[in-house]
């Protein structure tokens, strides 16, 4: 059996073969080289315009298949349109703490404590100068009294500056 399938491989490549080299000599005849320049400007010539012509049959073809490609597309998009719409899986609850969906998301090898109040800077409050100001002032009536009349307002000025 496996020489009978040998066999037919190796007739497949001789007919391949022997189709290519038909197909060479029908598209593709042999160059005779031009003794002249004229003769050489020539076939430089007509080469270029075939080159010229299977560009154009290059780019009418590549155009074609994105026009298919997107005509594919809305094709597919217009069949789940008329499919119905997508249903949204529901999604269950899970009571799991943060160390725990770290462990499982990471691996067992990593582990993480997720205390956090743990991590927090102690921040002191510092008390501002005007605050303290505020604090020596003591009686509120004195200090209204100091600053009634010219005096006051010349104090609170000079104090300013």
């Amino acid at each position: 059996m496996l020489s009978i399938a040998k066999g037919l491989l190796e007739e497949e490549e001789r007919e391949q073969e022997r189709e290519r080299t038909r197909y060479m000599a029908e598209t593709c005849p042999s160059v005779s080289m031009p003794r002249s320049m004229q003769e050489l400007q020539e076939l430089c010539k007509e080469i270029h315009h075939k080159i010229d012509v299977i560009d154009e049959e290059r780019y009418n073809l590549e155009f074609k298949v994105t026009k298919t490609n997107k005509e594919i597309d809305d094709l597919k998009i217009k069949v789940q349109d008329l499919m119905g719409k997508f249903k949204k899986p529901v999604l269950r609850k899970v009571r799991m703490s943060a160390d725990a969906m770290l462990k499982a998301l990471l691996g067992s090898k990593h582990t993480v404590n997720m205390d956090l109040r743990a991590n927090l800077k102690q921040v002191k409050k510092e008390a501002k100068e005007e605050d303290k100001e505020l604090r020596d002032v003591g009686d509120w009536r004195k200090n209204i009294e100091d600053k009634s009349g010219m005096d006051g307002r010349k104090k609170m000025f000079e104090a300013e500056a």
